[in-house]
Order: structure tokens, then sequence, then C-alpha cells
């Protein structure tokens, strides 16, 4: 009697095996195709990513251009009595340095929009400017040092002289090509950059703006 008894119980028992086994299975089976839809999702978002910003963000201002000027500053000085020189009281310095001029750009700011039905890329560039004007001390020479005790130089009329020199780099460094040969090299580094993210076989790059706007060509 108690065999019969226990044969609904391992039935039931065995139903409840496999019942659990199939809701087992359909849940690793839910898992994976949601985890799959997850892959498919972020790997789509990536590449549109990539694709439409192309990681400038991440290199903020470069410099793509220097300029090595040598300067030559003139400081003169004297005591004067109404429109005359008072003899013996004159000062002249002649002196020079090297100074550094840098242009480029703020990469953060270039756009870049890739037109896939004209196979084009067209590139937007900010303005090109200087980036630093820095004087290599190391390179001061002294031409002319004549000092009077009755007019000695002093430390203000020495610093300005020395920031007018920087102006003046700045401004010879421009007049001779500075600005225009930073952008020439910005646009060879943006094309040796979008090289490696496209076939350039299939694209044409087209360059605009990066021109130098007048009230930050020299900044102070």
């Amino acid at each position: 009697m108690r065999e019969k008894g226990n044969k609904p119980s391992l039935i039931l028992r065995a139903i409840g095996n496999v019942l659990t086994s199939k809701l087992f299975l359909g849940a690793l089976a839910a898992a994976a195709i949601l985890t799959a839809i997850g892959f498919g999702v972020s790997s789509q978002l990536t590449r549109e990513s990539k694709t439409t910003r192309f990681g400038f963000e991440d290199i903020g201002e470069l410099a793509t251009q220097s300029a090595y000027c040598t300067e030559v500053s003139t400081i003169e000085a004297d005591q004067k009595l109404g429109d005359f020189s008072i003899p013996f009281t004159q000062s002249r310095y002649v002196y020079s340095y090297d100074v550094v001029v840098k242009a480029g750009l703020d990469f953060s700011a270039v756009k870049v929009d890739l037109d896939e039905p004209a196979a084009a890329v067209r590139v937007t560039l900010p303005e090109v400017r200087i980036l630093s004007a820095e004087i290599d001390y190391d390179s001061f020479q002294v031409y002319v040092e004549d000092e009077s005790i009755f007019r000695p130089i002093t430390l203000e009329e020495t610093n300005a002289a020395t920031n007018s020199l920087v102006e003046t780099a700045k401004t010879d460094a421009v007049a001779n090509g500075l600005l225009d040969n930073a952008r020439e090299n910005a646009e060879a580094l943006l094309t040796a950059f979008l090289q490696s993210e496209l076939d350039l076989s299939e694209y044409e790059i087209e360059f605009s703006g990066g021109e130098p706007a007048e009230s930050s060509t020299i900044p102070n």
C-alpha cells in the first residue's frame, strides 16, 4: 500500500523537475537574447561616435608652426634741460633676444561632417592664432652698454623695452607668413588623422575656415 501511495508523489516531483529545467533554460535563452541586443546597440553607438567626432576634443590647442625671431632693442635715456640734453647724463643700451613665436589652433573646435552620399569630408577650422611668444633668455646679446651715473636706465624701462621686443617679434612672424603656414600644417595633420580613420580614396576632404581674426592675431 505504501508503494502505491508514493507513486503520485514521485510523478509530481518528476514533473516539477522538468518544469524547473524548462524555466531555467528559458531564462538562459532570454538572457542571451538581451545580451546580444545590448552588444549590438553598443557597437552601433561606438561606430557613430567615431564617425562624427573623430576624437578631436581630446587634443586641445596644438601649435602647428613656430617662428624664430632675433629682435634688437635700443633703450636711450638722459636728463634734459628744456629741450636740450644735459651732457654726461646720456644712457644707452642696445641688446637682442631670440623670440620663439608659436601659432596654431584649438583642435577641440574643429568640426567634421561626413557626407556619405557626396563622398566628402567637410572640415571646418577655427581661427588660426598665435598661441605663445617666449624669449630665449640664453640668447641674450649686448652690443652697447653705456650708462650714466646721473641718469641710469630703470628696471621699468628695461621691462617695457623687452615687452615691446616681444610684440615686434609677433608682428614680424605674422608678416613673414607664420599664420598661413600654421593653417597649412593643420590641414596636413588633420588629413593624416582622417586617413587613419577613413579610406581617402573614396572621400574628398574639403577644408574651410581657419582665417585669423584681426582681434586675436597678435594677443597680449
